[in-house]
């Protein structure tokens, strides 16, 4: 008799979501380049380089160009599948764009190296997916949806069981579970798994952080359970708020049915690597060890790990960094009169800055976020519980509440984004950098042409003024 090994895949997080859980997204791509030839023999399902907050950071932080971070990956990649991380309808920004900018920002990351896009929504909205998962397939990409998942009345598993057979019968390739708060527990992880599995015909991937300690009890339950893909990070940048180490469920699935087929020897070389950048990591500063640490806590809270470093980013700002368990405290109240928005980007931006701000200023609401204002009018979409009409009120006042899929309301963007920032064009792309971030892609573009100034002899020294922030 034959036996048909099952072979569990990975997606290796390091080059995205290890390092926005744990540093705030601020790995570079001189730091990234060295490794990439090795990364790319590892025979990964697909390693996630792109997207979630990369290109903001890119931008704002590191004076870098993301489309070119993408190229420099494709080309120092080419035998892995790039995978990125889109929030739907808000592209990478914080609001919603209109569908042409949107279809055009798809096709120019495909062009530019994406194979794989998951593709989710704040709100489990499933109207803010469908323009993404259009234009998606029309460019050949492996089309992915994940499922925001989060704590709650609501949140059953009939309602997940609801939202994957929307996700499927939405044209979506796989589906991904997204834990992004580290909310499931083993069983619970068993449970639902088996449930979608039974539901929908379609793979299944499971993405869990570290943060409460349970995410390889989960991962592992989840493969028993029938997951495809599980997403897993180096471990010099794993554990804590970020993932669970690849080398160790790669070590813990060998032998068995679930066996992964990668090389561990191969995976030290490249542990040994990021192992360094780790070091450098901790003594800059940059890696705080609290994000580092088991907090069983967010189970209460319910803090995914890029906003928990978000949040003590912002109290270290304003001197108030001794008031962080009073603003998790905060978390849970504001996203209750929110609607109970699941807690990822954008939402966990929003609701987070608006708890900061009920804490520091001694009164609950005294200044209210646009952001925040923009959720509780709809502007983000249907929240998973309606909000009170009172508290409504309270925040939007008498502006018309939003009841439609938002991006119907506005109109074809692209071609007015194009002649606003027209004196910056260098490349096609330029204009999907200024739709979505507008002055801080302004002040790179500025970095950017001082640079070429610089380094055609013109003007002084090339390597003053245009290091990141």
């Amino acid at each position: 008799m034959v036996v048909v090994m099952a072979k569990v895949k990975i997606t290796e997080t390091v080059l995205r979501d290890a390092h926005q859980s744990l540093l705030a997204t601020r790995m570079t791509m001189d730091e990234m380049r060295p490794i990439l030839p090795l990364m790319d023999k590892v025979g990964y399902h697909s390693v996630e380089c792109w997207g979630g907050a990369t290109f903001d950071s890119c931008l704002r932080f590191l004076n870098e160009d993301p489309w070119e971070r993408l190229r420099t990956i494709r080309k120092e990649m080419p035998n892995t599948k790039l995978q990125m991380l889109f929030r739907g309808q808000n592209m990478l920004g914080y609001r919603h764009y209109a569908d042409d900018v949107l279809e055009y920002f798809v096709q120019k990351s495909v062009a530019n190296g994406i194979d794989i896009i998951r593709i989710f929504d704040a709100l489990n909205d499933i109207r803010n997916l469908e323009t993404a998962v259009k234009a998606a397939k029309k460019e050949g990409a492996h089309t992915q949806i994940a499922i925001s998942y989060t704590l709650g009345d609501v949140f059953t598993t009939d309602y997940y069981i609801d939202y994957a057979k929307r996700i499927q019968d939405a044209g979506a390739d796989s589906i991904c579970i997204k834990d992004m708060a580290a909310l499931l527990t083993p069983y619970e992880t068993e449970k639902l798994v088996k449930a979608l599995k039974s539901a929908v015909n379609i793979p299944i991937q499971l993405h869990t952080h570290y943060t409460s300690g349970l995410a390889s009890m989960c991962l592992m339950k989840g493969i028993e359970a029938g997951v495809d893909v599980i997403d897993t990070a180096m471990s010099p940048l794993a554990l804590g708020t970020s993932h669970a180490p690849t080398e160790s469920m790669v070590a813990a699935l060998q032998g068995t049915e679930y066996d992964t087929g990668l090389d561990l020897v191969q995976l030290t070389e490249i542990r040994d690597y990021f192992m360094t950048l780790r070091k450098k990591y901790i003594d800059e500063g940059l890696l705080d060890p609290k994000m580092l640490a088991v907090d069983a806590n967010a189970l209460i809270y319910q803090v995914p790990g890029g906003m928990l470093s978000n949040l003590l980013s912002q109290l270290k700002q304003a001197g108030k960094e001794d008031q962080l368990d009073e603003v998790l405290k905060e978390v849970p109240r504001v996203r209750e009169d929110a609607g109970y928005p699941p807690l990822v980007t954008p939402s966990s931006q929003i609701v987070g800055t608006q708890a900061v701000f009920n804490v520091i200023m001694g009164e609950r609401y005294k200044t209210v976020t646009k952001e925040f204002k923009g959720v509780v009018r709809g502007e983000y979409g249907q929240t998973p519980v309606p909000i009170d009409p009172e508290f409504r009120k309270k925040i939007i006042g008498n502006e018309e509440p939003i009841n439609c899929r938002p991006a119907d309301n506005i109109a074809p963007e692209l071609d007015k984004l194009r002649e606003e920032c027209a004196e910056w064009i260098e490349q096609e792309e330029d204009v999907l950098s200024y739709a979505q971030f507008g002055q801080v892609a302004v002040k790179f573009f500025e970095n950017r042409r001082n640079a070429k100034y610089n380094l055609d002899g013109k003007h002084g020294d090339a390597s003053k003024g245009v290091h990141p922030v």
